[in-house]
């Protein structure tokens, strides 16, 4: 890369305006906030801010009994913050990449580690997949988000979209690689033992996601999470 001179470094890098929305990406990895009223997200997200800002964690009663329990299984949450106020916040998350998708009434799943911020217009609900307790140690949980507005999710580099449908037949991922899914779909949790001997390692593919019936399912190519198969 060339050398740059500080004005054309400082004009290069400084803050677009392209959009109305209140959400924009300022680069692949860093997403700007327009707030005037409150979105949620991610706790410990902010990297910068201006204006009159004030930040809350989100509250037990907030949360809902049925998400707060179903922390307390998992022992893993999805951890987010109240942004209210007027001002500008810039969020990021260890320099992922940010997608933005607008929701009109639809419903998707989401990786609870990969929501970085949604608008108040958006319902999210904590769930959790069947059977995981048995099969792996620490949770596995997922984010549904509904309604209408943007959501801001992340992923480790550039995610891939698999179509799920009778044509293709069932598709399985591997949960630590899985970002997100179509709000139809249901992913059941199967075993292989055969792959994981084969590959040699200790959690690794012997646990997978199978998802079947009409929809999508994102990936990324990194594996986030590793979650040890119980003995």
């Amino acid at each position: 890369m060339s050398v740059r001179t500080l004005q054309e470094f400082l004009a290069s890098s400084k803050e677009k305006d392209v959009s109305s929305d209140a959400f924009e990406l300022e680069s692949a990895h860093m997403l700007e906030v327009r707030l005037n009223g409150m979105v949620w997200a991610k706790a410990g997200s902010m990297v910068a801010r201006k204006g009159n800002v004030k930040f809350t964690r989100q509250g037990i009663m907030e949360q809902g009994l049925g998400n707060l329990l179903k922390k307390m299984v998992s022992g893993e949450g999805m951890q987010l913050m109240k942004v209210e106020g007027e001002g500008r916040v810039y969020l990021a998350d260890g320099g992922k990449k940010i997608t933005l998708l607008r929701l009109a009434g639809e419903a998707i799943f989401v990786n609870g580690n990969d929501v970085l911020a949604v608008e108040s217009g958006i319902e999210s609900k904590i769930t959790m997949m069947r059977k995981v307790a048995g099969m792996l140690s620490g949770g596995l949980f997922n984010v549904r988000l509904s309604g209408n507005g943007i959501v801001a999710i992340t992923s480790h580099y550039e995610p891939l979209t698999l179509p799920v449908n009778a044509q293709t037949g069932p598709v399985f991922t591997d949960p630590n690689a899985t970002v997100a899914w179509s709000g139809g779909l249901t992913p059941e949790i199967v075993t292989d033992i055969s792959l994981g001997t084969l590959l040699g390692r200790g959690s690794g593919e012997s646990v997978q996601l199978k998802f079947a019936g009409e929809g999508w399912v994102v990936v990324q190519p990194y594996e986030e999470v590793v979650f040890q198969a119980k003995e």
